[in-house]
């Protein structure tokens, strides 16, 4: 069975071998090869220029004995493709941040997909250096968390000025949502049209809304953007919320084929309240892995035994941490190649 076949499978909750496994942030600062192109590339350099994104994407599945290649991009494309200044050093900065009608109306949503065709490039290569034998992963921000860089200009630990616009100003906080729901779906499909094997939503940030909230800014736009893509094209799309046991139902009446959890709720528990044949993604505490290999073992069979391994994608409950040791990894994931039933 190829890593493709049994990924593709596993997301259809039918038999596998064994149960997939890829990590969020894969590739990227845990690699020393990764490291070493850093020290001549940029980090814009290496995600807007296809050979080299390519070469970082696959830099991961030439060490380990991984299912899926998540393409190398960032969520923050989008918002530069939107013509919002984006840097990374020496910190995460956005500008000018989004804070009032006129700054929504100064994105340029025209010709989204043009400006972004240099991840449409970086799939297509993938899929091809891996004979169409492996799963090629593409992704995006979901409109809340991207929203919450633009409107905060950067990172931040409460989101206040996210929050205020969002209560205080409700028809324009709802009307980048609109926005970006329009721009992500058509950046998906452009991933998917490239060959991509399934696509990911990322909602880092949504996990700390109320459930009400949840209900109201998050889910009809992630729901939209799904419907959209599914017009389009059979592509199966995971929605991962950072935060998503207060979610649950919400998150999955999206539409999602797969549902991204992490490590704060039980894979068990994730199929008592949605049903056995629920299909998940995850969700190991990215800090096991700087356990004792025995420690990982004995985590990775606890986490395969509550779903036995059908219907799950095995992966981190969030991304890789960058410290994070190379062994670690290793044992991480032949545990998960070794599990039996």
């Amino acid at each position: 069975m190829t890593s493709i076949e049994r990924f593709l499978k596993a997301v259809r909750f039918e038999d596998v071998d064994r149960p997939p496994v890829w990590m969020m942030r894969q590739a990227g600062r845990t690699l020393p090869e990764y490291r070493s192109l850093r020290e001549k590339h940029s980090f814009w350099e290496l995600c807007r220029t296809p050979e080299l994104a390519a070469e970082v994407t696959l830099q991961p599945l030439n060490r380990f004995q991984l299912d899926a290649a998540v393409i190398f991009s960032d969520i923050l494309v989008v918002p530069a493709a939107l013509g919002m200044k984006v840097s990374f050093s020496p910190r995460l900065e956005i500008s000018p941040a989004i804070s009032d009608f006129e700054g929504i109306e100064r994105l340029n949503v025209d010709d989204i997909c043009q400006r972004l065709d240099y991840v449409a490039a970086v799939v297509k290569r993938v899929f091809k250096d891996t004979n169409g034998k492996t799963a090629v992963l593409g992704f995006s921000g979901a409109p809340f968390t991207l929203s919450s860089y633009m409107i905060e200009g950067g990172s931040s630990r409460h989101f206040i000025k996210v929050r205020e616009m969002m209560y205080g100003d409700t028809s324009n906080f709802m009307t980048l949502q609109e926005k970006l729901t329009h721009v992500i779906s058509e950046y998906l499909i452009l991933q998917a049209e490239a060959s991509a094997t399934a696509v990911q939503l990322f909602d880092t940030w949504a996990g700390g809304l109320s459930p009400r909230d949840f209900e109201t800014f998050v889910q009809p736009f992630v729901q939209q953007i799904i419907q959209t893509v599914k017009k389009k094209t059979d592509i199966p799309i995971i929605y991962y919320v950072n935060g998503i046991g207060s979610h649950l139902s919400s998150a999955a009446s999206s539409g999602a084929d797969v549902l991204g959890v992490d490590w704060r709720i039980s894979l068990s528990e994730v199929r008592r309240r949605l049903g056995e044949r629920a299909v998940v993604q995850g969700n190991l505490d990215p800090a096991v892995l700087f356990a004792p290999q025995e420690e990982i073992r004995r985590r990775v069979n606890d986490l395969l035994h509550e779903t036995g391994g059908q219907g799950h994608i095995v992966n981190l409950g969030h991304g890789l941490i960058p410290e994070t040791h190379l062994s670690g990894i290793e044992t991480f994931i032949k545990s998960v190649i070794e599990w039996r039933k």
